[in-house]
């Protein structure tokens, strides 16, 4: 059976509930053959990341051509990128491949608070990277860092979007997860704003939810869908994984990826 491919270019979670390890449980269940380029391993478990290795830029430019020159890349994610010269690969190999979508999920603050891009990185995400995504989905404290540490709230963060997208001239999906209340989540694509609220769910642990989504979303788009259906698409789809939990040890709940295969 003919599949559409998914690559993920992000670190390795050791406890597998976010980077590559999850990204791979989402393309799987949403139907695309994934595959990966590794750029940092973690030692991490949902609590914590304890320590990173970074891999070399040539190291990871070398996984990414190796996979596309065997396999036709119907999308892209990005997530922990880690260092200066690994994000301007995913840059160069953006700008040589407009066709392949890319969803940049721009990484930089772990759930647990740990940082996860180096300081110098952070210009080159906003300068090379972002303007050549398909779409980037920041959360509240990622997009605050892209806007000079400018505070968002739940009355501006659709004016916060606006400005996202303008001042890096692609789509933004921005999560408002990090906000009170029910979750809002704004799509600004083409001048254009989208919306979507889901019922806050309390008793369970997010790590890697903002991995998961990214990857949906690319799933979403090497299966056709325009940028807004794939939005929506995903959206629902974490919703659903968050709403259907596994207990890997006791107390711990986390996302359940493979209840979208019931």
């Amino acid at each position: 059976m003919k599949k559409p491919v998914t690559l993920s270019i992000a670190g390795s979670d050791s406890s597998a509930g976010a980077g590559i390890q999850v990204d791979l449980r989402m393309f799987s269940a949403l139907g695309t053959f994934g595959t990966t380029a590794i750029t940092a391993l973690t030692a991490q478990n949902p609590g914590e990341v304890t320590a990173v290795v970074g891999m070399e830029p040539d190291f990871v430019k070398a996984q990414v051509e190796t996979v596309a020159k065997a396999m036709p890349l119907g999308a892209v994610k990005t997530g922990m990128l880690w260092s200066a010269g690994v994000i301007q690969v995913v840059a160069d190999f953006l700008k040589d491949n407009p066709e392949i979508p890319c969803v940049v999920d721009p990484v930089m603050i772990a759930t647990s608070g740990a940082k996860l891009v180096a300081d110098e990185a952070i210009e080159v995400y906003k300068t090379q990277l972002l303007p050549r995504a398909a779409l980037m989905t920041p959360n509240i404290d990622e997009a605050q860092v892209l806007l000079d540490d400018e505070s968002i709230h739940a009355e501006n963060q659709e004016e916060a979007a606006r400005r996202l997208s303008e001042r890096y001239r692609c789509p933004v999906l921005l999560k408002g997860g990090h906000l009170e209340g029910d979750p809002v989540d704004l799509l600004f694509e083409k001048g254009e704003v989208y919306r979507w609220t889901h019922a806050r769910l309390d008793n369970v642990n997010t790590h890697g939810s903002g991995c998961m989504l990214s990857a949906a979303i690319a799933s979403y788009l090497a299966h056709g869908k325009s940028l807004r259906e794939a939005v929506e698409n995903g959206l629902k789809t974490i919703h659903k994984v968050l709403a259907n939990p596994v207990e890997p040890a006791e107390g711990l709940v986390l996302a359940g990826v493979e209840s979208l295969r019931a």
